[in-house]
């Protein structure tokens, strides 16, 4: 097991999450409420919407958003049914992008999301070779050392731990990520996520600097669309290169 990364997978711009948190906070609540309704609309019952709730925490979600989320998912509530679609493509630089979605209009999802593939990539075509699927379990930098979290990680049966400035993502086959988290969240506490992730199996340097604010571009337009919950790439930006695309 590794204990430390010196990549990232997805470029984390918190500016750029700050300004979109209203937005954040709808995608968020959409999870809670699809979770809720595909199981029980108890947390502790539902490890799905414990997770979603988790996550929704994490982002100093207001309690009262989250209880409004739940609400929808009970009789009488949001109607909307929702599904959970995938999309995969290349996109700028050569870059494979898996995109998830949860939709009520499958015909507007899928426009969007090849239009904007179309506009900046190659379109949409299947990527998912290049990465691995697997559980992620995401702890913040503060909760300990890297090599605390490490051990833990260990003990609890899960198969990687990579460490960073800001969290320590442990790593699972997908179908241990429940017992893993249950084990860890005895040792450390609940976790700010619990989820199926796609792990790159190889990253791509990108060093071009149009080329990355292509990519910035792109990413960005997937990730500002209501029905898109997620997007992994498998992309590496130098950090000098990463400061200028933000200044």
């Amino acid at each position: 097991m590794a204990g430390h990364s010196k990549f990232k997978n997805i470029m984390h711009r918190k500016g750029a999450q700050d300004a979109k948190r209203a937005k954040v906070f709808t995608k968020l609540a959409k999870e809670i409420t699809v979770a809720a309704k595909t199981g029980l609309p108890e947390p502790d019952k539902n490890p799905r919407l414990r997770a979603a709730i988790a996550a929704a925490r994490a982002q100093s979600m207001p309690k009262d958003n989250i209880d409004r989320a739940i609400k929808r998912a009970l009789p009488g509530g949001d109607s909307a049914e929702y599904s959970e679609v995938t999309y995969e493509g290349m996109g700028p630089g050569n870059v494979s992008v898996i995109v998830e979605t949860l939709t009520d209009n499958r015909n507007r999802t899928a426009a969007d999301v090849r239009a904007a593939f179309t506009k900046y990539g190659s379109g949409l075509s299947t990527v998912a070779f290049n990465f691995e699927r697997v559980g992620l379990i995401q702890y913040p930098a503060a909760k300990g050392d890297a090599d605390t979290i490490l051990e833990a990680a260990i003990e609890a049966g899960a198969q990687d731990v990579e460490s960073d400035e800001e969290a320590h993502s442990i790593y699972t086959a997908p179908d241990d990520l429940s017992a893993v988290r249950d084990a860890l969240e005895e040792k450390l506490g609940e976790p700010d996520v619990t989820r199926l992730d796609w792990k790159p199996l190889t990253l791509v340097d990108i060093t071009d600097a149009d080329q990355a604010k292509s990519l910035m571009k792109f990413l960005d337009v997937l990730e500002d669309n209501d029905d898109v919950q997620r997007v992994s790439a498998n992309y590496s930006i130098a950090d000098e290169l990463a400061e200028s695309l933000d200044a």
